[in-house]
């Protein structure tokens, strides 16, 4: 064994995994195969977490096995707030991140926040490489156009299994099929190439997955890629217990997305059901009543729901300690001036 990992549990409780030097061979060079193509002149951020899940260690491992610079900027630290990752983006030159989807939309709105330019500003960054979440066209399109037009290219797995699927130069998520063995489990009224994934590792050494669960919906697509990739394209639907019901029947994330973000200058947004219609509020930069009106309407177009919009306060979506300034960091403490507070001395 090389390494013991847990999933982050957050459909359930944590799922422990473990792998040899020889897993974390084949999980690397799956992963290597996404187009961002690293290489050597890259400085890789990684902003996931560097503990049980897998994700961090496993842009890390790539990335050196590239030959790229790795910024082992970890997530959910307090040694690690958003100023100062935007101070790191802004100063050294990081060229790829690695991240959730939410938190390049994040960086995107606390850099207009804190007055950077994000087309001047940043000159070195030209992917924003994403994963962790289910991820509509539309918001990664919202993400591409939030940087400036930057590069956004998804990948797809899970802490069990490592990288899944990479995107290709078309944009298409295509699956490592010669290392996976991939099944459908449909149920009554699903599309011939639509159910839930279950995935069997074909080199996993340290603890063989057999027909594993991925819990996800997904469409699978054969045939070849106009990239001209044999391998089958695969689309994430989402998990099914993720939608809402509403009058209108279930909407799932993903399908709202596709209404949501039809209406440029949408950052954040929040959605439930009540009384017969769909309340929504969102965070937008620029002409708020221009925004709901066409909201309200691409909603009821798509849906057939009559819905309220209205523009939330940005502290409804981010806390107010991501906008202030970047803050000291301190190591515990046992002895003081005089005229020093002492405490919380152990508040490191």
């Amino acid at each position: 064994l090389a390494t013991y990992h847990e999933s982050s549990g957050t459909s359930g409780k944590p799922v422990s995994s473990y792998f040899s030097e020889a897993d974390w061979e084949d999980i690397t060079s799956r992963f290597l195969r996404s187009r961002v193509n690293l290489n050597s002149t890259d400085m890789v951020m990684v902003k996931t977490p560097y503990a049980l899940v897998t994700t961090a260690h496993q842009m890390h491992r790539a990335a050196r096995r590239a030959g790229a610079t790795v910024v082992p900027a970890d997530n959910r630290s307090a040694n690690m707030p958003y100023r100062r990752v935007l101070r790191l983006l802004a100063e050294i030159p990081i060229t790829v991140s690695w991240s959730l989807p939410t938190e390049a939309m994040v960086w995107a709105y606390l850099a207009r926040h804190f007055g950077y330019d994000l087309k001047k500003d940043f000159p070195h960054l030209r992917t924003l490489m994403v994963a962790g979440e289910a991820l509509s066209t539309e918001r990664k399109n919202a993400i591409s156009r939030a940087w400036g037009g930057r590069t956004v290219i998804e990948d797809y797995g899970s802490t069990e299994t490592g990288s899944l699927a990479g995107e290709c130069t078309e944009g298409r998520l295509h699956l490592w099929t010669d290392r996976v063995h991939c099944e459908l489990i449909s149920e009554e009224g699903d599309p011939a190439n639509e159910g839930r994934l279950v995935v069997t590792p074909l080199q996993r050494s340290a603890m063989p997955l057999l027909r594993y669960d991925m819990e996800d919906q997904v469409r699978i697509e054969e045939g070849r890629c106009s990239c001209g990739s044999d391998f089958p394209s695969i689309e994430i639907l989402g998990r099914k217990n993720t939608g809402v019901m509403t009058s209108a029947g279930n909407i799932s994330i993903r399908e709202l997305e596709k209404a949501l973000y039809s209406v440029e200058g949408l950052w954040f947004w929040k959605a439930r059901p009540t009384s017969g219609r769909f309340e929504l509020e969102i965070e937008v930069l620029a002409d708020p009543d221009t925004r709901t009106e066409s909201l309200e309407l691409a909603i009821f177009e798509k849906f057939q729901i009559k819905s309220k919009v209205s523009i939330g306060d940005v502290a409804n979506f981010i806390p107010s300690a991501w906008l202030r300034e970047e803050p000291l960091m301190q190591k515990p403490r046992f002895l003081f001036d005089a005229n020093e507070d002492w405490n919380n001395s152990l508040a490191y």
